[in-house]
């Protein structure tokens, strides 16, 4: 018998079929998705697109192992999430510094800055720098691994964000894969972009009618929108909501993926590498122009301020950043904020109406603020009926009264403030009111106000006793670097406050699982893990207590050299201003703060409390009783970069702390030592560059050994 002209595929055969054509089928609708969302510039009928998906999903229906994680089906997952898992930052997300001087004026300042940090002539070339749009939305991190997305996450604190990745993939322009750009045969292993997720104006019009329509809620403005929809636990809900992303920045970068002759360089500058970003499929604004010296940011200011109305999208300024990234080196970073960009503002919407009265606001640190108590008026796309008047000061140069005719403003387009009267605002008012005066007690505790000398802010003086405050207060109180009592977070806290259960720190260590699960959503394990943290958290040292204490101007290297100084908490609590005065880098706007904190009766009567509560450390005769012993790394500035194979971070730092050394964040001429891990980065080139001693985890502990030895 003669065997069938078209006998049927072998099993292996069909199987292999199916592989095939659903990777060509995820090529085609990713190259589609691309040339839609990304483009605009469609190249086949939404009607064939739609052909091609549903072919996919059928495949991956009948095979599911053909289902991977970059496939177009799974830009939407059904599964309703509990709540965000945190997300640590491998490269913190650092804020820019804002120009908030809206002239030309703003710009100049900027490139002035950066000319003096390089110490360059007056005759020197102008340095050249990419600017670009200010979006006005939320900022996402988006990890790649081998090309893949695997991960995103807000900014949240720059340290910690949350993991939002399901809502995020449900957004079109963002690849679920990467693209390989020309010459380039395999992606980066790691590749973190930064970038904001918006709402189109045209799409956050079309959003709102539709809430309209359905007799819901509307959104005040696009960025609240887009905020919402990313935090949407539901991500069939998040992917209603028509959401944009643009990329301008990076995180972590392990290389940019492998060419046919090695490995592809990296871009040297930040317009090259935002070209690299769109040659990977990312969509980047097209509003972008490298530009030379102060001159150029300046017409581009004005050129995007011309445009800022028709644009497609919200914009509250734009941004400059030195074009150069060996320059954007070499300037580094002040505090938390590069030296080397600088987010340029523009003029907010502003309205009149009428000042009907001033409150006072005692804000979650103590700060007392003016409110203006507004006749309401629609600005900046919301209407405002409060507006901050900033301090008293601000308040009398502006010579503002009740009863005026005032100019509202939203002020960086999200907290209404009063810009000053309206020239014809005495005809508004009665003839004679009398200035506005801070109160001389807080209206929420009645603790005594206080204003620093030379300061421009009111605060209330107590602290751990003031109602305003205790949220505040328990927050920080229960942070990962005070007292880290882990589960102790915000709704937690809300709910302990509001019900009464919290009026004082003490009272956290009375708490039971009894009463603690009967909050809402608090189930006995929640409970019994709390009372367990609570129980932990008893145990710690000097320095975290002060710490914990939340006192003015003391944060965690002030608080660690009170502990050094001190020893015990009580020499601490009795000392003068002169003895604060003796303590390492503590100058007289701190000494006064720590000596006005335990001078208040009711904070002392606290501290006392917590240590009738079980709150304990290891105490000392600190360095004010034996100054004759030098601390071994005293006066040494040491960099930590990299992961090392035994020690966390913090583990490292509490070592050189106790040593007598500080832990800076980037490195100069004054290091004495950078500490490096695995991969370990600029850091360390920077080090080498400077000839700054190297050392590993072994070399550290072989110098703190010596140090202790000798």
């Amino acid at each position: 018998m003669d065997a069938p002209a078209n006998p049927p595929p072998t099993q292996a055969a069909a199987a292999h079929s199916a592989t095939a054509r659903a990777a060509e089928l995820r090529q085609l609708l990713h190259h589609h998705a691309h040339r839609y969302y990304v483009l605009d510039a469609p190249e086949i009928p939404d009607a064939e697109y739609d052909t091609l998906f549903a072919e996919l999903q059928a495949l991956e229906a009948q095979v599911p192992a053909l289902r991977q994680a970059d496939s177009p089906t799974q830009r939407v997952i059904g599964q309703v999430l509990d709540g965000f898992a945190e997300v640590r930052h491998r490269v913190p997300m650092l804020s820019i510094r804002t120009e908030t001087d809206t002239t030309a004026a703003g710009a100049q300042a900027f490139d002035a800055r950066v000319r003096r940090e390089l110490e360059l002539a007056d005759d020197a070339p102008p340095v050249q720098y990419q600017a670009e749009l200010k979006f006005d939305g939320l900022a996402i991190n988006l990890r790649y691994e081998a090309g893949v997305l695997v991960q995103a996450a807000t900014r949240g604190d720059g340290e910690t964000g949350e993991d939002v990745t399901q809502n995020i993939r449900t957004i079109g322009q963002i690849p679920l894969s990467l693209r390989l750009p020309p010459g380039t045969l395999q992606p980066p292993a790691v590749l973190e972009v930064r970038g904001e997720v918006y709402m189109r104006r045209d799409r956050f019009e079309a959003l709102n009618e539709r809430q309209r329509a359905k007799g819901e809620k509307t959104f005040v403005n696009p960025r609240n929108a887009a905020a919402g929809a990313v935090r949407q636990l539901d991500p069939a809900i998040a992917a209603q909501r028509p959401l944009s992303f643009f990329a301008y920045g990076l995180g972590e970068v392990s290389d940019w993926g492998q060419g046919a002759s090695g490995p592809v360089p990296p871009p040297p500058t930040q317009a090259a590498m935002l070209d690299a970003l769109a040659a990977f499929g990312l969509p980047v604004c097209d509003d972008r122009a490298v530009v030379d010296g102060a001159d150029g940011l300046v017409a581009f200011h004005l050129r995007m301020g011309e445009r800022r109305d028709s644009l497609p999208f919200d914009i509250d300024g734009v941004v400059y950043k030195v074009n150069l990234l060996a320059l954007q080196q070499r300037l580094g970073f002040v505090t938390r904020e590069p030296r080397w960009a600088v987010a340029h503002k523009y003029p907010a919407q502003e309205q009149a109406t009428r000042l009907n009265g001033i409150d006072i606001q005692v804000g979650r640190t103590g700060k007392l603020t003016p409110v203006a108590k507004l006749e309401p008026v629609f600005v900046g796309g919301t209407t405002v009926s409060n507006a901050t008047l900033h301090n008293v000061f601000e308040l009398r140069r502006k010579g503002v009264r009740v009863g005026d005719a005032v100019i509202v403003r939203r002020a960086g387009d999200v907290i209404p403030e009063v810009v000053g009267r309206m020239p014809s605002a005495a005809a508004w008012r009665e003839p004679y009111v009398p200035n506005f005066r801070m109160p001389r007690a807080c209206p929420v505790c009645g603790s005594q106000v206080l204003r620093e000398r030379g300061g421009m802010d009111h605060r209330c003086s107590g602290g751990l006793f003031c109602a305003a405050q205790r949220k505040q207060a328990l927050l920080h109180f229960a942070g990962r670097r005070a007292l880290d009592i882990e589960g102790l977070g915000d709704k937690l806290v809300d709910q302990l406050v509001d019900s009464g259960l919290i009026r004082t720190l003490p009272e956290l260590f009375t708490l039971g699982v009894a009463k603690l699960a009967a909050l809402d959503r608090m189930a006995d394990k929640s409970a019994a893990n709390l009372v367990a943290a609570l129980d932990k958290s008893r145990s710690t040292t000097l320095a975290r207590f002060l710490y914990a204490l939340g006192i003015r101007h003391v944060g965690e290297t002030t608080a660690k050299d009170l502990a050094r100084h001190f020893g015990r908490l009580d020499g601490l609590m009795d000392a003068s201003v002169e003895q604060l005065l003796a303590v390492n880098d503590v100058g007289p706007v701190v000494a006064q703060s720590i000596h006005t904190f335990f001078a208040q009766p009711h904070n002392r009567e606290v501290v006392e409390q917590l240590r009738a509560a079980g709150l304990h450390w290891p105490e000392s005769d600190g360095l004010a009783a034996s100054a004759d012993a030098p601390l071994p790394l005293a006066g040494k500035t040491l960099v930590l970069t990299g992961t090392l194979p035994t020690l966390t971070r913090d583990e490292a730092q509490a070592l050189i702390e106790a040593a007598g050394g500080k832990v800076a964040g980037s490195v100069s001429k004054k290091t004495a030592y950078v500490v490096a891990g695995e991969a370990a980065g600029s850091k360390l080139d920077k080090a080498r560059e400077l000839g700054v001693a190297v050392l590993d985890e072994e070399g550290l502990k072989a110098l703190l050994a010596q140090d202790s030895a000798g």
